[in-house]
């Protein structure tokens, strides 16, 4: 069914910049400065949190904000289906790793290791499982005809968007929660992780940039909002959006996993250096020991 009846025309303020979703964000923002600061002490294992560690708390809060309290919101949910795929990419894709990056080592760990949710969260977030789960998820609503069916009921849209959200953090879990009990992949197991995403979030986006017919009905009927983007080449730039997005943020994921490898594989080797060097110092205090004896002592030559 075409798009007609729930587009409108002159969307008010609240409408464009969701005063609601703002002042969730500032409340969420509120909570965390007092964790990271009084609320500390709540925390056996607590300790100071860097400056650039809240400011990539920041900049999460920002992205979330920007892409459910702006006119990305507003445009994407039934004018554009570029705005739609934008608005995706940044609560899936950049929101969860800045969330994560934002949040220190002790508070994540008192998260994970409380009783009731340690079993469970460590089976689900088993990387195999993990990396299934969203990007099968994500495909499966990009399905036509479970697209145009979501997007027309306001509370399964609602529902579907909260479980993605929550299968996002599930996918970035192996990647940025570092305790030794819950890692279990390595820097270089990492970047293969990263690479199958990839790879499986692929023909979802390679089905909207290569057809060549609208399939989104809520997009149909709708205005052209923006001059030189007609309905079918909006909904194309959807899959061009989406797939540039997934390469900026996996490439720099993947080149933080390089690093992450290349320090811990130094520090190794160097550990390994000082271990051999410590091996070899009793050998050496008995040579010298031994050369010094025979100073003192010299071996009489016999004469003839």
């Amino acid at each position: 069914m075409p798009n007609t009846g729930h587009i409108h025309q002159n969307p008010d303020f609240f409408a464009l910049w969701r005063p609601d979703i703002l002042l969730l964000v500032i409340l969420a923002g509120v909570v965390y400065f007092y964790l990271m600061g009084p609320g500390r002490k709540f925390f056996a294992e607590s300790g100071p949190v860097s400056g650039g560690t809240k400011a990539l708390m920041i900049t999460a809060l920002g992205v979330y904000y920007l892409a459910q309290g702006t006119p990305i919101n507003y445009y994407g949910h039934s004018h554009l289906f570029s705005s739609h795929m934008l608005q995706m990419s940044l609560i899936y894709l950049v929101f969860p790793p800045l969330f994560y990056l934002g949040l220190p080592h002790w508070l994540i760990k008192s998260i994970i290791e409380i009783k009731w949710i340690k079993p469970w969260l460590y089976r689900i977030t088993h990387p195999l499982i993990s990396v299934i789960v969203f990007n099968a998820l994500f495909s499966f609503y990009h399905i036509p005809t479970i697209f145009n069916y979501i997007m027309e009921v306001h509370y399964l849209h609602l529902i579907y968007h909260w479980v993605l959200m929550l299968t996002a953090f599930q996918m970035w879990f192996p990647i940025f929660v570092k305790d030794p009990k819950w890692s279990r992949l390595n820097g270089l197991q990492k970047m293969v992780y990263m690479f199958a995403n990839g790879v499986l979030l692929t023909p979802a986006c390679a089905l909207l940039i290569f057809t060549q017919v609208l399939v989104y009905d809520v997009y149909m009927g709708a205005p052209q909002t923006l001059f030189f983007l007609p309905s079918l080449d909006d909904q194309q730039m959807g899959g061009v959006v989406m797939k540039i997005m997934q390469e900026i943020v996996y490439g720099i994921v993947l080149a933080y996993s390089f690093f992450e490898w290349f320090r811990s594989e130094r520090k190794k080797e160097e550990q390994m250096d000082r271990d051999l060097l410590e091996s070899l110092q009793p050998m050496k205090r008995s040579e010298s020991g031994e050369t010094r004896d025979s100073v003192l002592n010299p071996k009489q030559v016999p004469s003839s």
